[in-house]
């Protein structure tokens, strides 16, 4: 199941990274083990973020996606299920109308 995984880092220990070019190594190693499908840098409620998309195989990965975040920068990280165009194509939206509408 594909999940977008969004990691809010808060200004420390990432701003000191930053200064002495540990943030972005560090950053570096966690995506090449996690390996998302796509990965994307941006603010969101005033904090560095890192939103992934990454196609989770079993709920038991979640530490290891999780973790890296936490342990390096403590970040906030929540997962949240995405379906593509062809997963709503698959879900039946119009058999659900029928039944619950």
């Amino acid at each position: 199941m594909r999940m977008l995984i969004i990691a809010k880092n808060p200004p420390e220990p990432f701003n000191s990274g930053v200064k002495d070019g540990s943030s972005g190594k560090k950053l570096k190693a966690i995506l090449e083990d996690i390996k998302p499908e796509i990965a994307f840098f941006t603010e969101i409620d005033g904090k560095r973020c890192t939103v992934m998309i990454v196609d989770m195989k079993e709920a038991s990965q979640i530490p290891s996606l999780a973790e890296p975040f936490f342990l390096n920068f403590n970040s906030e990280v929540s997962f949240h299920p995405v379906m593509s165009p062809e997963d709503l194509g698959k879900a039946g939206l119009e058999d659900l109308g029928k039944k619950w509408g």
